[in-house]
């Protein structure tokens, strides 16, 4: 059972057993491996899916407070400075602190950090057809329909938002 596999061969599944009848497993699980996959690429571009997601942030928003990124993004104040720092190093953002309040920072994105974030875009749309390859396309549709509605609902940001303090 070396590498994941069973002694014919055959690929062990992600989650295997009792635990596999439930769904939030499954999510977790297969979350888990795709978020290690992505991170395992970005890591080839010197950078992180918390990155990109400030970069998305930026681009469909325009410039924030980096305070307000956090918020937005659900990333914890200390994370949120690493990652805009490591933007800020990397050309990719740039930080200005905010008329009247010496102590925030509004946070917009360089040219330099929308030809990023578009080769990211491109990368990930790849990613979506190699990792999901075991799915078709029609399924990969739903499968994203389903997982916007979970992303966009009440239940799921509600009880994190819960257990995070906010």
């Amino acid at each position: 059972m070396a590498n994941g596999r069973n002694g014919d061969d055959v690929p062990l599944p992600l989650v295997p057993g009792r635990m596999a009848v439930h769904t939030a497993c499954l999510l977790q699980k297969v979350g888990q491996v795709v978020f290690r996959l992505m991170e395992g690429e970005l890591g080839e571009m010197g950078l992180r899916i918390r990155h990109y997601s400030v970069l998305g942030a930026l681009l469909d928003r325009g410039p924030m407070l980096q305070q307000d990124i956090g918020s937005y993004l659900r990333i914890d104040p200390a994370t949120m400075v690493d990652t805009i720092d490591d933007l800020e190093q990397r050309g990719l953002v740039q930080r200005k602190r905010r008329d009247g309040d010496r102590r925030s920072y509004i946070v917009s994105i360089t040219a330099g950090g929308e030809k990023a974030t578009t080769q990211i875009d491109e990368l990930m749309e790849r990613l979506d057809v190699e990792y999901l390859a075991d799915i078709t396309e029609p399924q990969r549709r739903q499968l994203h329909h389903l997982a916007q509605k979970l992303s966009g609902g009440d239940t799921l940001a509600s009880a994190y938002d819960r257990i995070r303090g906010n």
